[in-house]
Order: structure tokens, then C-alpha cells, then sequence
């Protein structure tokens, strides 16, 4: 561990680290108690409550924390607010090259760090196609961590936490629409089974957040009477909110729309 700075100016690259962790951890969760905060101030050589500050900062900045009257911290001044200004302008360049720094940090490689599998980039890319693909797969994750973080890592819809089943579901994917492919509010956290309903417009938030089972789903004969049965108890039911970045009803009634088409 370095040397703790005491007034020592913030770099660049510190300041993304610390975004980087903003973004991955709930707002109520920022103390220096924290051990993640603990983590990312061993590896900066500064002090948790100057961590946590920090972060109390960049939340004083929050566009989705200021929609539901939440301040943080002010400070940070120009610094903190040009982070934010580059993540509004270009948010896919500036989660990478968060991801990018903190692997390079942990002396991980990038695609390793991103728990990006080799079978996941095939042999035949090469260049910059296949940088182009690494980075698509290190924003997925970068997005994944942010969803997951936000709803506690529970499934939104059944209150399921075994982390290796859940899933960041986008809710109008990332192909559709790069403008909200990081947007925490384009994202649902849902266990593997609910994601692939919902994916496939068996599954759509309704207005108050309800959960909408298809009746493809719910009309399936007594062969599959235990599927239809297990789908059929969360019909109606109000979705787990998080306390932060709450699903956007505007992206919510796109996906809906189109799944209500289908069915």
C-alpha cells in the first residue's frame, strides 16, 4: 500500500476510480466503513473518509439523485463536475477506461478483469474488431456491476440473491438504443429464467410497476402446469424497486408495448 497523501491533489485517473466505484456501490452505502471503500483507498494511498467524501461528492452531482431531491456532498469542485460532464457527453468511453485503469491497477488483464471467456471473442477477430468487441463486453459488465449493485442484488421480480443467477436485463437492448445502453434506468435486475421472459416479451412492467406474466404463459396446458403455476404467482405483483435508479416507465411502456404486440 503507498504512502497515505494528506492534500495531496486528486489525479485523473484517481477521480475515475472513484466514479467508477459511484457507480458501483448504493448510494447508502457510502461510509468508510465500507470495505470497498476501504479497498480503492489502500490502492490510491488515501485515507476511507477522504474515499467516501469523495463519493459524497460525485453524488452531489447525481442527475437521478437530484430527481428525487437526494443531495450529497458538495466539493469537488470543477474536478468532480468535469467526470460527470464526460460520462453525460460519451458515458461508453468513460466506463472503459474506468474499467480499463482499475484492471491495469489490480494488474489484471482487461478481458480477464471483465470476466470476458475466450470462447466470448472469436479466434478469427483480429484489430480492431476485435478491440471493438472487447470493449462492448467490458461496458456489458461494467453495466451488469452497476444494475446488480443497485437492487442489492436481487431479483426485482422474485426477491431471488444467488449472485451467479441474477442478470442486468437491459430493458431496450443495447443494439436498439446506444444512447441508454449504460443508463442505470435501462436496466432490470432479474434471475436468468425471468430475463429470458422478459427478453422474449413473456414477461413486461406494466404502469405502477407491476409485473405482467403473457398469457402465452399463463394459457399453457396441464403438461406444463407446474411452469404456468410457478410464472403465474408473480402476475400482478409490484416490482422490488431499488432505492436508486429506479426503471425508467418511459423505457418501461417501450418494451411493453412491443411484448403486448407479440402476445
Amino acid at each position: 500500500m503507498p504512502p497515505v497523501k494528506h492534500g495531496t491533489r486528486w489525479t485523473r485517473e484517481e477521480l475515475i476510480l472513484a466514479f467508477n466505484l459511484y457507480c458501483q456501490i448504493p448510494f447508502g452505502s457510502i461510509h468508510s466503513g465500507n470495505p470497498r471503500i476501504v479497498d480503492l483507498a489502500d490502492m490510491l494511498g488515501r485515507s476511507p473518509h477522504s474515499i467516501s467524501l469523495r463519493l459524497s461528492n460525485y453524488a452531489s452531482h447525481d442527475p437521478a439523485l437530484r430527481a428525487r431531491g437526494v443531495r450529497g456532498m458538495t466539493g469537488g469542485g470543477k474536478e468532480v463536475a468535469a467526470i460527470w460532464a464526460e460520462f453525460a457527453h460519451d458515458p461508453e468511453a468513460l466506463a472503459f477506461e474506468s474499467e480499463s485503469i482499475l484492471a491495469s491497477r489490480l494488474g489484471r488483464p482487461l478481458a480477464e478483469f471483465a470476466e470476458i471467456r475466450p470462447e466470448d471473442i472469436p479466434a478469427t477477430l483480429q484489430g480492431a474488431e476485435r478491440e471493438a468487441l472487447v470493449r462492448v463486453r467490458v461496458n456489458q459488465q461494467f453495466f451488469r456491476k452497476r444494475i446488480l449493485s443497485a437492487y442489492d442484488f436481487r431479483c426485482c421480480v422474485t426477491g431471488l440473491a444467488v449472485r451467479d443467477l441474477l442478470v442486468a436485463s437491459h430493458i431496450v437492448p443495447w443494439a436498439q438504443d446506444p444512447a441508454n445502453r449504460l443508463n442505470p434506468r435501462n436496466g432490470l435486475c432479474l434471475n436468468a429464467l425471468h430475463d429470458r421472459a422478459f427478453d422474449r416479451g413473456l414477461m413486461w412492467i406494466g404502469e405502477s410497476f407491476t409485473v405482467h406474466i403473457s398469457p402465452d404463459i399463463l394459457s399453457l396446458a396441464d403438461a406444463d402446469r407446474m411452469t404456468r403455476e410457478w410464472m403465474a404467482r408473480f402476475d400482478g405483483r409490484p416490482l422490488l424497486l431499488p432505492r436508486h435508479f429506479a426503471p425508467d416507465p418511459a423505457l418501461l411502456r417501450r418494451h411493453a408495448e412491443r411484448a403486448m404486440r407479440a402476445s
